[in-house]
C-alpha cells in the first residue's frame, strides 16, 4: 500500500510541476480544506496535520526528533487519530514539502498564535535549501483590514477560523507583499533552531513572541474552572470533561489545544487532585470532581 502511494505521489508531482501553479503551505488540515475552497486554480494547497503549540519540538527537522515527538503524543494525548494514521500524514507532508518544484512561488499562512508562529518557523527551515520566491501571509492581521465590520462580532486567531471568501480577500490584498528577502529567511531559521533545542511541551505567544511555559501551566485554572462549576450545582457532582473544557475554552483570549487540556486534567486525576468517574479514552466518555 505504501509502495502504490509513493508511485502515485510521484507521478501527481510530476504533474504538478508541469502545471506550475502556486503553493500555498498552512498549518492544520481545516486551514488547507478553506483555502481549497477559497483559492482559483491551478493552485497546490499544503496542510500541515499537526498542532505545533504542544509536544516536543527538540529536532523536529529529523528523523529521530519526529520519533520522539510520535512517542511523546502517543503516550499523553488523546486526539482523533490513531498514531500510525499521524504518522502517515506527516511524513507525506514533508514529502510535499520537500518536492516543491524551484520556480513555483510559495505563500505561507500564519495567524497571530502560537500554533501557527511555530509551525511558519519550521516550514521555513524545511525550505532553506530552496530558492523559491516565499511569501508570508498574515491571515489574522490582514483579515482585520478586509473584515474591519465583523472582527468586533468574533475575533479571529487562526487562519482556520476564516471563512473562505474572507480568504479570497485576504490572498488578493496579501500577494502584493514582497517576498522574503534572504536575512529574513535566515532570522526564522536561527529562531527555529533555538525552538528545537529543547523538549518542552507547552509554548504561548506572549506579546508577540513564542515562550515554552511549564507543562502544568493550566493545572491552577482547571482546578479553578471545576471549583466553579461546582458552586454552580446544589451538590458537588461530577461533571463532563468536555464540558471544563469548553469552560476554559471560552475564558482564553486566544487559542489552547484541547487536547493538551484533557491530558493535564488526566494527569491531575492520576495525581490525585481530581476524582474520575467512567473511562478517559476520550473527552466525552469521563466525568471529574473535586475530591469530597
Amino acid at each position: 500500500m505504501n509502495k502504490m502511494k509513493e508511485e502515485i505521489n510521484s507521478r501527481i508531482q510530476c504533474n504538478f510541476s508541469e502545471v506550475g501553479c502556486d503553493v500555498h503551505i498552512v498549518i492544520s488540515e481545516l486551514s488547507a480544506g478553506s483555502l481549497r475552497v477559497a483559492l482559483k486554480r491551478p493552485k497546490k494547497v499544503i496542510g500541515f496535520p499537526d498542532s505545533f503549540s504542544i509536544g516536543p519540538l527538540w529536532r523536529l527537522n529529523e528523523k529521530i526528533g519526529q520519533s520522539f515527538r510520535n512517542q511523546w503524543l502517543f503516550e499523553n494525548i488523546n486526539d482523533e487519530l490513531n498514531d500510525y494514521e499521524y504518522e502517515e500524514k506527516f511524513k507525506y507532508t514533508l514529502w510535499e514539502v520537500e518536492n516543491i518544484p524551484e520556480h513555483i512561488p510559495i505563500y505561507l499562512w500564519h495567524g497571530n498564535n502560537t500554533e501557527e508562529q511555530v509551525g511558519l518557523r519550521f516550514i521555513l527551515y524545511l525550505l532553506k535549501d530552496k530558492n523559491n520566491k516565499i511569501y508570508l501571509i498574515n491571515s489574522t492581521e490582514t483579515y482585520e483590514m478586509v473584515a474591519s465590520n465583523k472582527i468586533k462580532e468574533e475575533p479571529i486567531f487562526h487562519t482556520g477560523q476564516i471563512e473562505p471568501n474572507y480568504l479570497r480577500l485576504i490572498f488578493e490584498k496579501a500577494a502584493k507583499n514582497n517576498p522574503l528577502k534572504e536575512e529574513e529567511r535566515i532570522l526564522f531559521h536561527k529562531q527555529w533552531k533555538s525552538l528545537s533545542q529543547n523538549k518542552e511541551v507547552l509554548r504561548l505567544l506572549i506579546e508577540g513572541e513564542i515562550h515554552a511555559v511549564p507543562e502544568n501551566y493550566f493545572d491552577s485554572m482547571i482546578l479553578e474552572t471545576i471549583d466553579n462549576l461546582h458552586k454552580k450545582q446544589d451538590n458537588k457532582e461530577f461533571v463532563k470533561t468536555g464540558n471544563v473544557i469548553g469552560e476554559i475554552i471560552t475564558r482564553m483570549d486566544g487559542i489552547v489545544n484541547l487536547y493538551f487540556l484533557e491530558y493535564r486534567i488526566r494527569y491531575l486525576i492520576y495525581s490525585g487532585a481530581l476524582q474520575l468517574k467512567g473511562i478517559p479514552k476520550t473527552i466525552n466518555h469521563y466525568y471529574v470532581k473535586l475530591p469530597d
